[in-house]
């Protein structure tokens, strides 16, 4: 518990001041702890990060995260990051040729999916720290207050298990006791700094977004299940992989923008 306790403590002190800042050194930041979220992905199947496979699919994700103010770049080379994906599928398919299927299909689709599943939520996380960092503060009040709702509520009132062949300690009470916990937390919030957003609404989509922050968790847990692995990493003591600690914003985030608060 005391190692859990510094661990979050010290990798608070690295986040916090990140999202503030900001710009430059923000969007790097973002791009070290989405490399080793997908470095952790890969290492599930097995795929080696110093691979061409690896490669290809690291590559691919810095191409994905570039933020549109920096979309220039690829315009400059007339490529769009739609055919910059299609060439790592294309060149993952050519790989499992060489490796006469050591490298299989499945390992390729792998690849790809983990890429798209890291990217698209940390390339979110950029857009939504370019637009205002109160959507920032939103959604990460959203994840912690559902978390701990979830499990203050599930422990002391959980009856029914909510879906046990992934994640056995999880109950339908914990799930809708983190959305009421999301949404209060949501409120205060909301009255200290104001969003731009109609309450109504925000309220609503507060709602939708602590189930799918729920359900992202829901997710990795089904991946580290099915693969055999407790943790995604151990690049923080007591607290796992850094995909452990995102995997509800990797969720949240692309939401936020798919309901158009941002």
């Amino acid at each position: 518990m005391k190692q859990r306790i510094i661990t979050g403590v010290l990798a608070a002190a690295l986040f916090i001041p990140l999202v503030w800042v900001g710009g430059l050194l923000f969007v790097i930041g973002t791009y070290f702890i989405a490399t080793v979220a997908l470095y952790e992905v890969l290492r599930m199947r097995s795929i080696q990060f110093r691979s061409i496979p690896g490669a290809i699919s690291m590559i691919t994700l810095w191409i994905f995260l570039l933020p549109n103010e920096y979309y220039e770049l690829l315009n400059q080379l007339n490529y769009s990051k739609i055919e910059t994906a299609l060439l790592s599928v294309l060149l993952l398919l050519v790989y499992t040729v060489l490796k006469k299927n050591r490298f299989t299909f499945d390992d390729a689709a792998f690849a790809v999916f983990a890429m798209l599943y890291v990217g698209i939520g940390f390339f979110y996380f950029i857009e939504t720290r370019d637009a205002d960092i109160l959507w920032v503060v939103y959604a990460l009040i959203i994840i912690w207050t559902t978390d701990s709702g979830a499990y203050f509520i599930g422990k002391s009132m959980g009856r029914r298990k909510l879906w046990p062949d992934i994640s056995p300690n999880k109950t339908v009470e914990g799930f809708i006791g983190g959305i009421i916990s999301a949404l209060v937390g949501v409120v205060i919030f909301y009255f200290i700094a104001p969003l731009d957003a109609i309450l109504w609404y925000l309220l609503l989509s507060t709602v939708i977004l602590s189930a799918f922050g729920q359900i992202g968790d829901l997710v990795e847990s089904a991946l580290k299940r099915h693969y055999g692995v407790k943790d995604s990493g151990n690049i923080l003591p007591g607290h796992g992989g850094l995909l452990d600690r995102f995997d509800s914003l990797l969720f949240v985030l692309p939401m936020m923008h798919i309901l158009q608060l941002i």
